[in-house]
């Protein structure tokens, strides 16, 4: 049946009980998979699977035995593991100067940590191969300013991809990375409720619009489909074309509220 890519496949998604990890689920369910979408927040994880028609199980991603129990269970109910992706995170703006262990500590748990126990773990649940996407950022790949912290987890797991893509072809397992831009989620709803903010990404982004969800979702369904069989180890972007200039600055945000867009 056309649009039904993944029938009969077992899909994994942290992060899966809002913004762009829950719109990734949608899309699975879509495909006709059977999902299991997990967070850290059961209650909230329980709503969103209901919302959608997933399976809900609670996963603390910078926990090893939590995350290995999530990969457990999930071959206890389902028999097997084909797709994983991992879209747990959160954003934060701290310039270097400002950095504390409060502020970076957590920030290295969820998005390298947890991302490397993630990924450990769905690969050794796989036994029959399968894919893993990891939802990165534009960030690790650009030079954003006030992002030390969050950019460089997310470099660091752009590069993890690169190995364990390597260390993982053999057993049949493809493992590559997304690298969206600001995408119009809850978690950049406050940045991009600023017009100066919006209009200064706008000018960095070939593509004269802001990205939705949908285009991420699309890019990771493809990614673990057979369609990208022969794709692995690859870090893609979906940013308008932002990768082609630059992230804005702080001076470029400046120049238009100067201007009037705010």
């Amino acid at each position: 049946m056309a649009g039904r890519r993944f029938e009969g496949r077992v899909v994994v998604v942290a992060g899966g009980s809002s913004g762009l990890g829950l719109d990734i689920a949608k899309g699975f369910v879509r495909e006709g998979a059977r999902v299991m979408i997990s967070a850290r927040n059961a209650e909230r994880v329980a709503q969103a699977a209901e919302e959608i028609g997933a399976t809900p199980i609670a996963c603390d991603i910078t926990d090893f035995e939590s995350v290995e129990a999530l990969a457990a269970e999930t071959l206890q109910r389902c028999g097997r593991l084909d797709v994983a992706v991992n879209s747990a995170g959160f954003e934060q703006q701290t310039a270097i100067r400002d950095i504390t262990p409060e502020t970076l500590e957590p920030m290295v748990a969820v998005q390298f940590t947890g991302a490397v126990y993630f990924l450990r773990h769905m690969a050794s649940a796989m036994r029959q191969g399968g894919a893993i996407v990891t939802v990165s950022s534009l960030t690790g790949v650009l030079v954003p300013q006030n992002y030390a912290a969050y950019a460089g987890a997310k470099a660091g797991i752009n590069h993890v991809t690169r190995i364990a893509a390597s260390e993982y072809g053999g057993d049949g397992i493809r493992v590559n990375a997304v690298a969206p831009s600001v995408i119009e989620t809850p978690m950049t709803a406050h940045l991009l409720a600023i017009p100066a903010v919006q209009s200064a990404f706008l000018e960095q982004t070939p593509i004269a619009r802001m990205g939705v969800p949908a285009d991420v979702t699309s890019a990771v369904l493809w990614l673990a489909s057979d369609e990208a069989s022969y794709i692995t180890g690859q870090i893609l972007p979906i940013d308008g074309g932002t990768s082609t200039r630059k992230l804005p600055s702080n001076e470029d945000v400046a120049r238009h509220f100067k201007a009037g867009s705010s």
